[in-house]
């Protein structure tokens, strides 16, 4: 990892712009974690049985975003992007995945959420949620995707330490 690009939340920001500050932090760590490492150092796995890897964590997060932004407030039918059977563990495998289509796939769903995002008018603005068939608010499903990426960023840390012994960040 070369340089921090993070910028912190507000430190008396509204409740909107508290979360949406909280996520950016989230989704640049991640970018940061992979920054400098081959397609091949990415796709290093943690250790068997798990097929855990930076990359996988990407494909994962792709998933991640498209689940929870695409599909509760858009098209409850849209297929995940590595899955027809909305399975995020095929995510996982990311053996034969490069850097490009996986940041690209991560990117662009990242964006199509910021989309969603701006466009509610509130955090109350409420969508579908089909796995837990139930109604959800935006606030909460930007509390969810915050916790996934708290929770895989931590899983980022140590791969990127048994990659290249780099911690920290």
């Amino acid at each position: 990892m070369t340089t921090d690009h993070r910028a912190g939340p507000p430190s008396c920001g509204s409740e909107r712009d508290t979360l949406r500050a909280f996520l950016d932090y989230q989704r640049t760590t991640l970018a940061m974690k992979c920054e400098g490492l081959t397609d091949e150092d990415l796709r290093q796995q943690s250790m068997p049985p798990s097929a855990l890897s930076l990359l996988g964590l990407v494909r994962h997060l792709a998933e991640v975003e498209r689940a929870w932004f695409r599909r509760v407030f858009e098209d409850h039918d849209v297929p995940l992007v590595w899955s027809d059977r909305t399975d995020f563990q095929v995510a996982y495998d990311a053996s034969t995945s490069t850097r490009a289509e996986a940041f690209a796939a991560w990117e662009a769903e990242v964006e199509h959420s910021r989309r969603i995002e701006r466009a509610a008018g509130s955090l109350d603005l409420t969508g579908y949620q089909p796995r837990w068939e139930e109604e959800v608010s935006l606030r909460m499903v930007r509390v969810h995707v915050l916790l996934e990426y708290g929770r895989r960023n931590g899983h980022a840390d140590f791969l990127r330490e048994g990659v290249d012994g780099t911690v920290g960040a």
